[in-house]
């Protein structure tokens, strides 16, 4: 019976993997007239490169390209095991990434006997998927948020997801710490220098700053995730604004999920009066910093 639930959660995991690699591949693809000209210049003796030498078609050396397909790999065999220690159920609903609101809702549907008979392995197997999306930064993670919501209430949906995205997050800065300087460079390289400019002017008062990161929509959290361990922001300041500065959208989301059936498009969850309130409660997070220049400045 097991083994023909496996095609159902090989084609999870695959899924998982194809929008993974559009996303780790997305610096390399390049015209074709580009690739031939490579393909030429390397058949020049003069060419010629060292061993783990920075490919001119990618960001990242051989090296940072093995270590993060080997840190990858260990992800989906990690779900994969977890996945295989699940019950016996029908995986072919189940096991499946919404992309949009109407899958979520198919899929709510589907998993809401199995979530409830076997909440402590679909936890598991939810807080795994989560915290992969987080750290290889997969779109979708806010339908997980949603999906919590509708499962679980929302304190332990409030919970849940803030524990999955802190630890998601987490994983994706020390990945970042390994790998991801020259893919930051390459991917936002304006935005990569405003950030650090930005981070340098506020050291003495750098937690109440990512506080203010993490509760608005200022800049998008897979970019702060990467981000930060290049510019030097310390992990445990990192950890901290993480933890709390994510409840309140985590909360907005997970409560909207409670009415999954009447929302209509994500773009409803951060309407314009929900925006003024993470923005006021972003500016409390910082008030201790202005008040202090408004005295340095009397």
């Amino acid at each position: 019976m097991r083994l023909r639930s496996l095609p159902f959660i090989a084609a999870f995991c695959c899924s998982a993997v194809r929008a993974a690699a559009l996303v780790s591949m997305a610096p390399l693809r390049f015209s074709a007239v580009r690739d031939v000209e490579s393909a030429l210049s390397e058949d020049s003796p003069t060419t010629k490169k060292p061993a783990g030498a920075r490919d001119a078609r990618s960001p990242l050396t051989r090296w940072e390209a093995a270590a993060a397909s080997s840190v990858f790999a260990i992800f989906v065999v990690g779900l994969f095991c977890i996945y295989l220690t699940m019950p016996e159920a029908d995986y072919d609903k189940i096991l499946r990434l919404p992309r949009n609101l109407a899958e979520l809702r198919v899929l709510k549907d589907n998993i809401a006997v199995y979530a409830r008979d076997y909440q402590a392995k679909f936890m598991l197997g939810y807080c795994a998927t989560y915290i992969f999306m987080q750290t290889f930064m997969i779109p979708g993670t806010i339908f997980m948020s949603l999906l919590a919501g509708a499962l679980f209430g929302v304190v332990k949906g409030v919970l849940l997801v803030v524990f999955t995205a802190t630890s998601g997050a987490s994983s994706c800065y020390f990945l970042s710490k390994l790998i991801g300087r020259p893919l930051a460079s390459w991917l936002w390289p304006e935005k990569l220098r405003f950030f650090q400019a930005e981070i340098a002017k506020r050291r003495d008062k750098l937690l109440n700053y990512m506080l203010f990161l993490r509760i608005t929509p200022s800049l998008p959290n897979t970019f702060i995730n990467m981000a930060s361990p290049i510019v030097d922001i310390p992990f445990h300041v990192f950890f901290l604004a993480t933890l709390v500065g994510l409840i309140p959208a985590s909360y907005i989301t997970v409560r909207a999920g409670l009415a999954l059936g009447d929302l209509k498009s994500v773009r409803d969850l951060y309407d314009f009066k929900t925006l003024v309130v993470l923005f006021l409660i972003g500016s409390i997070s910082i008030l201790p910093t202005i008040l202090k220049r408004k005295r340095t400045y009397e």
